[in-house]
C-alpha cells in the first residue's frame, strides 16, 4: 500500500498560539488512523488543514503524491463527516446524500442508482423520502456518512462524528464504521479525544499532545508500551511510579522509587541513575501477604470500586499515592484495611524516560497501619 496522504514540517500558528508543532505523518491507503487527544492538542487543526479548512503556517500537505496547499476544499478529493451532521433539513434523506452527485452534474439515473446502493450500505434503505428531522441521531450520522462516501472521496475525514449519541449507539456505530471503512476500502482519518473509541476502531493510533505526536503505532502498541508519560496515562488507567534506575542487569532495571524499590524490564536506550518512570496497568498488578523478592513496596488497601464485571481495589502507599489493583469480579482481592505487598511480572511493566526529573514528595504525617 502506498502513502495517500503525506504531512511534512506543518506547523499551525494563531497569534503567539503555537497549536501544531512541526508535524510529520504519513497515512497509508485504505487505513484507518485515529488522531487521539485531549482539547487543545491540535488534533482538529490538523483535520482541517487536511480538508482545507485551514492554511498551514509553514509546511506541505499532499494527498497521492499530490500538494494541495493551493486548493480549496471543494477541489480536494477528501469529503468531511463532522459532529454537527450538517444535514439540509429542507431535503429528503434522498436529496441530502444526492446533493455532492448532483452538483457535480452527474446523470440522474446514476445519482439515483449509486444513491439507492449506497442507502442500503448504510442500512437506510426505504427511507428515502424522510426529512432530517423524523431520524434518530444514529440515523442522522448514517446520512451523513453516506453523503460524503457517495462521492468517492480518496480520504474520508471524520472530526469526532459520534460525540453526539449516546453510549449504546456510540458503541454500535464504532463498529458500523469500521465494517464500512473496511468494506469500502477508503482511507478514513479519524478524530476523537476518546481512547476507547480509539482503541476499538483504528488500524493505527497518533497520540497528540500540546501540538506535537508523542507516539503513533497500533493500539496494542500505544496500549500495551507507551513512550511517554503522557501516553501510558491517556489511554486507559495505569499505575504510575517515579524514580531512579539504580541497577540493570538482562534486561532487567531495578529502579529506585520514593516507596521503595521496584523490577521492570527495560530496552538498552536506559542507563543506570537515570531518572525514570514505571507503569503498570491496574489489571497487571498483583498483591501478596508477604514481601516478594525484588519488590519493597507495602500499602494498605482502602476501598472498592464496583463496575459490573470488573473490581477495581484502591490501595495506599506511604507517600498517601494511590494505586489500582483490577480484578474480575469472583476472582481474589485483599480485604479493606489489611497491609498488602503489592507487585508485577517485570515483563508487564513499561519503563518510560523521565524527562522531567518529577518524583514525588513524601508525606511523612501518613502512616501504615
Amino acid at each position: 500500500m502506498g502513502k495517500i496522504v503525506e504531512i511534512k514540517g506543518v506547523n499551525k500558528i494563531y497569534g503567539t498560539n503555537h497549536v501544531v508543532k512541526d508535524l510529520n505523518l504519513s497515512v497509508d491507503e485504505g487505513e484507518f488512523l485515529t488522531l487521539l487527544g485531549s482539547s487543545g492538542c491540535g488534533k482538529t487543526t490538523t483535520l482541517r488543514m487536511i480538508a482545507g479548512f485551514e492554511k498551514p503556517s509553514s509546511g506541505e500537505i499532499k494527498v497521492e503524491g499530490e500538494s494541495i496547499d493551493e486548493k480549496e476544499p471543494y477541489e480536494r478529493d477528501v469529503n468531511t463527516v463532522f459532529q454537527t451532521y450538517a444535514l439540509f433539513p429542507h431535503k429528503t434523506i434522498f436529496a441530502n446524500i444526492a446533493y455532492g452527485l448532483k452538483m457535480k452534474k452527474v446523470p440522474k439515473e446514476e445519482i439515483r442508482e449509486r444513491v439507492l446502493k449506497m442507502m442500503e450500505l448504510v442500512q437506510l434503505s426505504g427511507f428515502e423520502n424522510r426529512y432530517p428531522s423524523q431520524l434518530s441521531g444514529g440515523q442522522k450520522q448514517r446520512v451523513a456518512i453516506a453523503r460524503a462516501l457517495i462521492n468517492r472521496p480518496k480520504v474520508l475525514l471524520l472530526d469526532e462524528p459520534l460525540g453526539a449519541l449516546d453510549l449504546k449507539l456510540r458503541k454500535q456505530m464504532q463498529l458500523e464504521l469500521k465494517r464500512l471503512q473496511k468494506k469500502l476500502n477508503i482511507t478514513f482519518i479519524y478524530v476523537t479525544h476518546d481512547q476507547e473509541e480509539a482503541l476499538t476502531m483504528s488500524d493505527r493510533i497518533a497520540v497528540m499532545h500540546d501540538g506535537v505526536i508523542d507516539q503513533l503505532a497500533s493500539p496494542t502498541e500505544i496500549y500495551e508500551h507507551p513512550k511517554t508519560r503522557f501516553v501510558a496515562t491517556f489511554i486507559g488507567e495505569t499505575n504510575t511510579y517515579d524514580g531512579c534506575v539504580t541497577s540493570i542487569k538482562d534486561g532487567i532495571a531495578t529502579v529506585t522509587l520514593e516507596n521503595g524499590a521496584v523490577r521492570v524490564a527495560c530496552g538498552e536506550d536506559f542507563s543506570v541513575l537515570e531518572y525514570s518512570t514505571v507503569s503498570v496497568r491496574p489489571e497487571k498488578m498483583r498483591f501478596s501477604k508477604e514481601p516478594k523478592e525484588g519488590f519493597e513496596l507495602v500499602a494498605v488497601v482502602k476501598d472498592y470500586i464496583y463496575v459490573g464485571a470488573v473490581l477495581k481495589c484502591l490501595v495506599a502507599l506511604p507517600n498517601g499515592n494511590e494505586l489500582k489493583i483490577e480484578r474480575l469480579a469472583g476472582q481474589e482481592l485483599p480485604t479493606i484495611g489489611k497491609k498488602i505487598y503489592p507487585y508485577w511480572d517485570p515483563q508487564d511493566a513499561v519503563l518510560i524516560h523521565n524527562e522531567s526529573h518529577s518524583i514525588f514528595k513524601a508525606l511523612d504525617e501518613i502512616k501504615l497501619v
